[in-house]
């Protein structure tokens, strides 16, 4: 049976974009109607304001991010509070462990005066004295139309911390099915077994898993596979990542998000070579750049 050249590549195109080199071999190009590259905003738009509080939430909210990035960790007396480190130290005037720490003593902390005198060039006076606000808060603050991508940081640390992060969504009516569908809570962690645990508490949320290369990374079929039975993507620091690496993740199906890209040469580089979004904490540039690209 003879097949013509067209013919063939529109049997290839059903699982994606397929192109032809000179001397006969297909590299796949990603899919044939490219998803949206999302715009994540690191921390909020944590270049500009004190990360993981409410004004670098909204900020990047205002600079078009798709979805507000929350890191989680979990207080002594059970509540999630949005903070990257395990410890108080770097962005609170407090000392120690969160773990050790009640709600109620971590409210009483200074949230954003290190931000003005680290970032003399961004200080404001409004940032002098600001909390840490639980997960509750940022949710009702925001509200359930507000896209969501949340980190289950140090979930060894914090046994329960995937039960009472799914109530906290649940109470803010973000695992509705149609919630869900539309991907407006995206969760990821380091840890596949904090995500193992999601997708066994709720199979219907969208997890992805993150990856941190000391040198230039590489993945396997194996892997990529074993990934895609309970994630919908991966998320790799993008330093050591090169085309093959995002190409090889679209050709399983999966959605790539590398971190934490703040340079428009390298957005539009990994643009070019096919993820399908990125963390930034300038969400302002990379607009810029997704907007020069329409």
């Amino acid at each position: 049976m003879r097949f013509s050249l067209k013919a063939l590549l529109s049997v290839v195109t059903a699982a994606g974009l397929w192109t032809l080199l000179p001397g006969g071999t297909f590299v796949f190009a990603g899919n044939e109607k490219e998803p949206q590259v999302l715009n994540v905003a690191h921390r909020g738009a944590s270049a500009y304001a004190p990360e993981h509080t409410i004004p670098s939430y909204k900020l990047g909210d205002r600079m078009k991010g798709d979805y507000i990035e929350i890191d989680l960790q979990m207080t002594k007396d059970g509540h999630l509070i949005a903070m990257h480190d395990e410890t108080l130290d770097r962005t609170t005037n407090g000392t120690g462990q969160v773990k050790d720490h009640t709600l109620a003593q971590i409210k009483e902390l200074d949230a954003g005066s290190w931000f003005n005198e680290t970032y003399p060039q961004y200080a404001k006076k409004k940032y002098a004295g600001l909390k840490v606000p639980t997960l509750d808060e940022v949710l009702a603050h925001f509200g359930s139309d507000k896209k969501y991508y949340i980190e289950t940081k140090a979930p060894e640390v914090y046994p329960s911390m995937e039960e009472e992060l799914l109530r906290i969504l649940d109470k803010h009516g973000l695992t509705t099915k149609e919630k869900l569908e539309n991907k407006n809570v995206l969760v990821q962690s380091f840890s596949q077994a904090s995500l193992l645990k999601m997708y066994h508490l709720n199979p219907d949320v969208p997890l992805v898993q993150l990856f941190w290369y000391d040198t230039p990374g590489s993945i396997t079929d194996g892997e990529l596979e074993a990934v895609k039975r309970y994630a919908i993507g991966v998320g790799p620091n993008f330093q050591r990542i090169d085309r093959e690496y995002v190409q090889q993740v679209r050709k399983h199906g999966l959605e790539i998000h590398p971190y934490t890209v703040n340079e428009k040469a390298d957005m539009e580089k990994l643009i070019e070579w096919g993820v399908t979004g990125m963390f930034t904490n300038h969400p302002d540039r990379l607009h810029e750049v997704l907007r020069g690209k329409k």
